[in-house]
């Protein structure tokens, strides 16, 4: 029987269909209707209509943004906020100011691409494709098998079996980190300005997923670096070459000085003089001399403030198994693997970051405005201040609960947790699906850590060695983190001990100089309060406590983290502190006096979404866009010193912070 059915037109006889209709008819009559009726409208019609709507504007935006001039966004952001000021690569050009030294870019952790040269059948069609760096579309379409092949050989620190990526060669190495973020690109235009091209500029690209010495045990790029650095002094008319690293290139930068002038097979056989004969200067940009808190969050539980945010927001999301995959899981198993990770824990133990009960950072406030200075004041205005504002343990690295981070010592029961058993029952057996070293914790061992209560600098240590064994005993091959009492001693001549300042001496290189360039005026991690992880499905069974939080506008605790001085990753004692005491004028750590000099930039961020990252940014990646750092740079690159710049340039804490540490000099 068809759906509609055709109805003859009433005749003159014939009564209207209205008029005495059959009930039957009637019913027939009102399900002609409802087929009429318009169809209802989907939540698929309304996700299709909204993609196609996103889509049309994208395009129309994208058509747009290639039709229009290259000089409009300019055009419009002085229309907005006036003339922008000139480039220092324009700048320094009318000043008359040419190329004169050599430059070498060191790049930090992460910024720098990796390709793959050797893969597993998961990785096919990927030779030679950029793993790491780019646009990152393989990490979308293929996550497993990605994060198996960044990760390294656990027991090893070097390339699993059947699996070969490399650092990527040449300027391109890090000059973006992926489209249209800038990492090194901006410092090369400006110096291009002035005459530099590739060869008097070079990117000492390396894998940093590696340990620094093993990246001249696999791939010998430390004697590719001093063999560049000689041709570029020898083929410039002998002029010494000036040294700019990034991040955790600073720390790699103080591991090839010691490398370059030991002895083989151990170093490079360079001789007592090669720094002073091939180095000018050496400018760090945001270095971590001293490690970063940030390093301890990261190995400890795989994420630190951003991380613990989002999973605030999305309880469970990024710990849960979502189409296999458990994020957080992979992610611990996969950076656990990096030993350069290793190099940034906090170095110099309570000594440098403070105790229980005091931090060189004592009385700082996070909101910007300027501390009145209490010297002159006495006591009475020291119990003024305690009165108005409750002080931060920033020495408490780790504490168990927001009530343990502001406790007074004496209130503190530790439990010590470096003899408690682990045992092999863990709270979730899927985890197993993905090793971390949390499987071999236990019950038992994970209650001893957050019984032990609070962790400071030197507990720390003691907490990875604990938490992941295997890891630390890899890197403690590598890296060190106390504090010398004799630099003579031999067994400091070991590797382990060159990229700690607190555990070796700089070259015997005086007419050399050191800067630290870095960003303040941005809240940076210092300290962190945790709280068990509680969730059936987590197999990470610690995690930062965000609910701990004070809305005090001079608090420091937000979201379960304690924030200082910064440039949003490197706290400025870990940046600055070398800097302003124990290489200023002739130290042990410096027998020779080679000048140093801190140059600090106070972030600005951008004024509109058209100045992109600013060019007065102090972020730790972005200050490698801000003008007044790159003019800093290029001025000693064309033959200025210390002098010329104006000598230090502080708006922190540091030399005070620095005053608070109880150091042999």
């Amino acid at each position: 029987m068809p759906l509609f059915q055709r109805k003859k037109p009433p005749t003159t006889t014939e009564k209207p269909p209205s008029e005495d209709l059959p009930e039957d008819d009637d019913s027939q009559n009102k399900s002609s209707k409802n087929h009429r009726k318009k169809p209802k409208w989907s939540c698929v019609d309304s996700c299709c209509w909204f993609i196609g709507c996103v889509c049309l504007t994208w395009w129309f935006l994208l058509f747009l943004y290639n039709a229009m001039p290259a000089s409009f966004p300019q055009y419009v952001t002085e229309a907005i906020t006036g003339p922008l000021p000139d480039p220092p690569g324009v700048k320094l050009k009318k000043e008359g100011l040419k190329a004169k030294h050599p430059v070498v870019f060191i790049p930090g952790i992460v910024t720098g691409g990796l390709e793959l040269w050797e893969g597993k059948q998961c990785a096919d069609g990927l030779f030679r494709k950029r793993l790491w760096g780019g646009t990152f579309g393989e990490v979308y379409k293929r996550p497993l098998c990605w994060v198996e092949h960044m990760s390294l050989d656990n027991e090893t620190g070097l390339d699993p079996a059947g699996i070969r990526i490399r650092a990527v060669s040449g300027l391109v190495a890090a000059d973006y980190f992926a489209p249209g973020y800038f990492v090194w690109a901006v410092l090369i235009a400006n110096l291009a300005h002035i005459g530099y091209e590739e060869k008097n500029m070079y990117m000492a690209a390396y894998d940093w997923r590696l340990s620094f010495q093993n990246t001249e045990v696999r791939d010998q790029t430390l004697s590719r670096m001093k063999s560049n650095i000689e041709l570029m002094v020898s083929t410039n008319g002998g002029k010494k070459a000036v040294i700019v690293p990034h991040s955790m290139g600073v720390l790699y930068f103080l591991h090839f000085m010691k490398w370059v002038e030991a002895p083989a097979p151990m170093g490079g056989g360079g001789g007592p003089d090669w720094c002073a004969k091939h180095i000018k200067a050496v400018m760090n940009i945001g270095g971590p001399f001293l490690g970063v808190p940030k390093a301890v969050a990261g190995l400890f539980s795989a994420e630190a403030k951003d991380v613990a945010v989002a999973r605030a927001i999305a309880p469970g999301f990024l710990d849960t198994d979502i189409f296999r995959l458990q994020t957080l899981q992979h992610v611990m198993r996969m950076t656990r693997t990096w030993d350069s990770t290793m190099s940034m824990i906090p170095k110099g133990g309570n000594t440098i970051w403070g105790g229980l009960d005091w931090s060189p950072e004592k009385g700082h406030t996070c909101s910007g405005k300027k501390q009145k200075s209490n010297k002159t004041r006495g006591e009475a205005g020291e119990n003024l201040v305690s009165k108005k504002k409750k002080p931060v343990n920033y020495g408490r690295i780790i504490s168990f609960g927001k009530e343990v981070a502001d406790a007074h010592p004496s209130e503190i029961e530790n439990i010590d947790f470096r003899g408690a058993f682990k045992g092999q029952s863990i709270p979730n057996n899927t985890c197993r699906d993905v090793w971390t070293e949390y499987h071999d914790m236990g019950i038992g061992g994970i209650k001893a850590i957050a019984e032990y209560k609070v962790y400071t600098a030197d507990a720390v240590i003691d907490l990875l060695h604990y938490v992941a064994p295997k890891m630390m005993a890899r890197g403690a091959a590598h890296f060190s983190y106390g504090i010398a009492d004799d630099l003579d001693d031999p067994k400091y001549e070991h590797h382990r001990h060159w990229s700690n300042p607190l555990e070796t001496k700089l070259p015997n290189a005086p007419e050399m100089e050191i800067y630290s360039l870095y960003g303040v005026g941005i809240p940076t991690e210092r300290s962190y309060i945790y709280k068990l992880n509680q969730s059936p499905d987590s197999c990470i069974p610690f995690q930062i406590f965000t609910s701990a939080h004070e809305e005090d506008e001079e608090s420091c605790l937000k979201a379960g983290v304690y924030n200082v001085d910064g440039d949003e990753t490197v706290p400025v004692l870990s940046a600055g502190f070398m800097c302003a005491k124990a290489w200023r004028g002739k130290t042990r750590f410096n027998p020779s006096g080679i000048k140093t000099y801190i140059r600090e930039y106070n972030h600005s961020p951008p004024a509109n979404l058209l100045e992109g990252r600013g060019t007065q940014s102090g972020a730790h990646v972005d200050i490698m866009g801000n003008f007044a750092l790159i003019e800093d740079i290029m001025r000693v690159a064309t033959g200025g010193n210390g002098s010329d710049l104006g000598h230090d340039q502080v708006h922190s804490g540091i030399f005070e912070w620095s005053e608070r540490i109880d150091l042999k000099l």
